[in-house]
């Protein structure tokens, strides 16, 4: 691009302006204050360009690592809301703790209560429907089976569905007829009654001793021998009617 002259040699004007030719012989006036403007323009865009170029990258190292933009703007829309108290605030949370720990409780305590109940069921189904079917109690015993069962219902326990029978020492009750396993109720309730004091009695009279008299009967009206192992044996109430009635020996 070349400045155009006139025969003189001085440069030819153009509405004030020098003109200029280009290479392809086009001529143009060339306005410099405005050409002046636009640069000061584009310079200051390229300025404003690059420090916000800047500025995005400074921010962005502050999430660096974060690939899911999708996930890390939900973060902040949570963290939003956290300062906007649209989630449960720092000073309610022990509150929502407390109360659901109270419906926790409560809940575990109703089922400990149906557990309860359905123990007592199960427990007065096979133990008390042991003793009201018993053959034993039934043929060999002249108290009516409840009053049985108000005795020795202690003795009985159910362990994995099965009913089983301690004796007055704490000590479970073995089969004689089938060494190694538990006593069946009928062979439980036979032996527990062997080793009761009292056993004369609660037995149905054999019409040798006329209407089951004690032992040590012999028309003297003596009483009854017991050793101080079946008396500590004894229900305190039970003590009491044999230190008056029976004999303790050791």
């Amino acid at each position: 691009m070349k400045l155009k002259l006139d025969e003189q040699g001085h440069a030819v004007l153009q509405d004030g302006k020098p003109v200029y030719v280009h290479d392809d012989g086009k001529e143009v006036a060339f306005d410099a204050p405005g050409t002046v403007a636009t640069i000061t323009r584009l310079n200051t865009e390229a300025k404003n360009h690059r420090e916000g170029k800047e500025a995005a990258e400074k921010l962005l190292k502050a999430f660096d690592g974060i690939e899911d933009g999708a996930a890390a703007k939900k973060a902040l829309e949570i963290v939003a809301n956290l300062d906007q108290k649209k989630l449960v605030d720092a000073g309610e949370i022990e509150k929502v703790k407390s109360e659901i720990g109270k419906a926790w409780e409560t809940k575990f305590a109703e089922q400990e209560g149906r557990a309860n109940t359905f123990e007592k069921q199960l427990y007065d189904e096979k133990i008390g429907g042991a003793f009201s079917r018993s053959k034993l109690i039934a043929e060999k015993l002249a108290i009516p089976a409840d009053l049985v069962q108000a005795r020795f219902g202690q003795a009985f326990k159910i362990e994995d569905g099965k009913t089983v029978a301690y004796d007055a020492h704490g000590n479970k009750i073995y089969s004689r007829v089938r060494p190694g396993e538990v006593a069946d109720f009928d062979e439980a309730m036979e032996a527990l009654v062997e080793q009761y004091p009292y056993r004369d009695q609660i037995l149905k009279s054999s019409g040798g001793n006329g209407g089951g008299a004690p032992n040590g009967g012999g028309g003297g009206g003596g009483k009854k021998t017991l050793t101080r192992a079946q008396f500590t044996a004894l229900a305190p109430a039970e003590q009491a009617t044999a230190a008056r009635e029976a004999t303790i020996t050791d």
